[in-house]
Formats: structure tokens, sequence, C-alpha cells
């Protein structure tokens, strides 16, 4: 169980004084909003890290008061209504900094034109794509692999079992908040993601696109405790639409007192949704597609290449600590925002490393095209297919997924593959009723054309 802060101290140093003189300068130690580290933390975690001999309840105090003159309100929620400040750390300013660098259109631009071949580029971010809804249907408790999931998402088979029922919910899910990034958010809106993220996989439980009507919706810790009550279905529509007021207001005047950078309103919007958990089952899906949304709206377009989930589930309990540590520290956004920051960071730190790896494999590969003779005997496409294989991206490929990453006919696509197979480079085997292909391994295909 967290433990939630004690009662507020007015005033602490005029305790201090009083009762605790001789180590007023410890108490002033702590009078920081962040550690030497750039840590913001809650009592649960500060509280074994105090000097021996210091009043938790007057160290807490000191700490909150330090933050309380650097925050801001930045929106209320709940009801009745509570303000939520936050507080920008240095994880946010980095997490920032990242997204401003990394994930607009212009950077996807300019990533296009260092390769120099944007198809294949293209064709690595198409895969990409899928990664989200899967390691988002993995972190709701979806029991599939990466690669099992990939490959029903791929071949387009109706699924069999609920886990892929939610696989391919969620990846229709990321698809309509993609196509819905140019609407104005309304309470119509999150609730059709809702439908499309849940509908079809056990309808009865879930109540696709419906508001919950009752208060006995609880989100229970590992142990079986309540974590958190949602606030009362009374109102909630109200209180949605307030949420969507507030998104469709603009914040990112650089001259407005009240700037907001839409990375940090979009994890802010996530919270939201998710603290007033709207419906009876789904709610985390839809709040992290919202989050998606948002950032799409934005004009940041390489989040759509970026799974954000695939690190909440690598570690879920430090995912649902950060709601905890802002429900139970008077809304205080500080905690998940920065949290949801460095996994965003790290998660761009991925997208860039593939980005970077695919570059350093075009050069070796376009260089062994060269001196082979082979890139002669190949076509674009092939080139790109080959190269994606190569780079170990892609393991397995279909002409209908060939088809749909180059948007060509499906003759041209099974041209694609079926030449490439002529040619020594692929085989193929029948999977059920469809052809998969793959690269035989790279010795081979040196010694094959050595010889």
């Amino acid at each position: 169980m967290i433990k939630a802060p004690p009662a507020a101290v007015d005033s602490p140093f005029t305790t201090i004084i009083k009762k605790h003189l001789e180590m007023v300068e410890d108490y002033l130690e702590l009078a920081q909003a962040v550690d030497i580290k750039g840590r913001y933390q809650h009592f649960d975690e500060l509280r074994f890290r105090w000097p021996k001999g210091v009043d938790s309840q007057l160290a807490w105090a000191v700490v909150k008061a330090e933050r309380q003159k650097q925050q801001r309100n930045v929106l209320s929620l709940d009801d009745p209504a509570r303000p939520c400040p936050l507080f920008y750390t240095p994880a946010m300013h980095i997490a920032i900094s990242a997204c401003d660098q990394n994930t607009t259109t212009a950077a996807l631009e300019w990533m296009c034109s260092r390769i120099g071949e944007e198809k294949h580029l293209q064709y690595l971010l198409n895969d990409l794509i899928e990664d989200e809804a899967i390691s988002s249907s993995q972190l709701e408790g979806a029991a599939t692999t990466t690669k099992a999931a990939k490959e029903l998402l791929k071949r387009q088979r109706g699924p069999r079992t609920p886990d892929e029922k939610m696989i391919i919910s969620n990846y229709k899910l990321m698809k309509l908040a993609w196509e819905c990034r140019n609407r104005e958010l309304s309470l119509e809106l999150i609730t059709e993601l809702h439908q499309t993220g849940v509908e079809g996989i056990d309808d009865e439980h879930y109540h696709p696109g419906a508001l919950r009507n009752d208060d006995n919706i609880v989100i229970e810790d590992g142990r079986g405790n309540v974590a958190h009550q949602p606030p009362p279905a009374y109102n909630l529509a109200a209180r949605l639409r307030l949420i969507c007021e507030w998104i469709n207001t603009h914040h990112s005047d650089m001259n407005d007192l009240n700037y907001i950078h839409p990375l940090v309103k979009a994890i802010i919007l996530h919270f939201a949704v998710g603290f007033e958990h709207p419906f009876h089952d789904g709610n985390d899906r839809v709040a992290r597609s919202l989050f998606y949304w948002y950032l799409f709206k934005r004009g940041f377009g390489a989040f759509r290449y970026i799974a954000i989930s695939t690190l909440l589930k690598a570690a879920p309990i430090q995912y649902g600590k950060s709601y905890l540590y802002t429900e139970t520290d008077d809304m205080d956004l500080t905690y998940f925002v920065d949290y949801q920051c460095r996994v965003i960071t790290r998660a761009i730190g991925e997208f860039r490393k593939t980005y970077e790896a695919t570059v350093e494999s075009m050069t070796r590969f376009n260089t062994f095209l060269y001196e082979s003779g082979l890139y002669s005997k190949l076509s674009e496409k092939q080139r790109v297919v080959f190269n994606v294989a190569k780079s170990g991206t892609a393991q397995q490929f279909t002409v209908t997924g060939v088809k749909d990453n180059f948007g060509c006919a499906y003759n041209t696509a099974a041209a694609v593959l079926n030449g490439l197979v002529d040619l020594n480079l692929f085989r193929k085997s029948k999977v059920g009723n469809e052809w998969m292909y793959e690269m035989i391994d790279a010795t081979s295909i040196q010694k094959n054309w050595k010889a």
C-alpha cells in the first residue's frame, strides 16, 4: 500500500525553531522540490531517505511548502472539483526537448532525406505502427507474444481468441486516433474511441461506447486492496466535457503565461481520463490512445511509431504508482507527468536507435549490392524489402503485408517477393492458405553470389 503524506503543518519552520532548533540546518537542506538527482519523490519514498532524528511530518511540510512556491494549477478534476498543480521537473524538460527534436513532421522529413530512400524508411515505420497496439494489449493482460501478434495483424485473419480480439481492436483504436487527429476533443470522440477499442471482445462486460452509470467500479492493487475509487457517475458527462473544453483551449502560445507544451498536455489528458474512469472497462487503453491523438493533432507525427506501452508494460507497478502518488498528494500531477516523461524519453531514444541502425544497415547493404552486382538485378521495391529483412526489422513477409506497406497492387507485391525467391535471396513456405516469405541466412547469400 502507498503511504499517504501526513496532515499539513502550517509554518513548519516556526515549529522547527521552537522544538528542534539544533536541527534547523538539516531541515533547511530538505527545502528542495527535487533531490540532487532531479527526482520528485512522494512521501512514500522520501520517508526512508531523511536524516536520522528528523520528524517525518515536519520534514514533509518543509518539502511541500517549497514545492507549492513553484507549482501552478493547470486544471481541476474530481467531484467536488480539486485543483491539480504541476511543477516542471528536469525529466520533463529533457522529454520536451527530445520530443521537439525527434518527433515532429519536420524531423521525419529530415530522416527520410538523410536515408535518401523514403520508401525504405516508410516500410520500417509501417512495421513500427503495430507495436503500440500490441504492447498496449499486453499491458491490459493479453496473453500473446509480440511475434504472434505481429503475424496476426500482418496476415489480417479473423481473431480466434479474446486476446486476439483485443489486439485487433487496439490496432483499430490507434488507427482511429490517427484518422481523427484533426477533430476537436468531444464526448462523442471519447466514446467512439472506446467503442472501437473494445467492441466485439466481450460486449456484456465492456459496454462499448457507453459511460458507466454506477459507482461500484473500483481499481484494486495487486493485493486486492482498493487503490482508486473513481469520482461518482453522477455528472460524469459534464466533467468529461470540461476536460474536452480544457484540451480544446489553446495553451501553446509562447507569449501566454499559461503556456503548456503539447507533450505535457497530452500526458495530463492521459491522467485525467484514467482518473475519471468513464467506462466499465477499457479505460486505460482509451486514455493512452487520447495521449497519442493529442500529439498527432499538435504535429508530432513520429509518435505514430513510438510505443510508450512497451516500456509501461515492463514496469506496470511504477505506472500504477504514478497515478496513486498524484491522487494521494493533493492531486499533484507532477508525479504522473514526470514518470511518463521519463518513459517517453527512453521510447524516443529507442526510436532513434532503430533509425540509426537502419541508416548503418543501408550503408553496408548498398556496398554489398554494388560489389556483388546484385544491385542491377533488383527492382526498387525488392531492394526495400530485402534491406528491411536484412536489418531484422521484419523477419516474415506476406504478399498482403507488402501490398499494404507499398500501397501497390496485389500482383505487384507477389512479383516482388517471388522475384526475391528466384534470386535465391528468400525462401517461401505455406502457412494455412497463405505463403510466408523470409530471407535466407546472410552466409548462404554471400556464398551463392560468390559462386
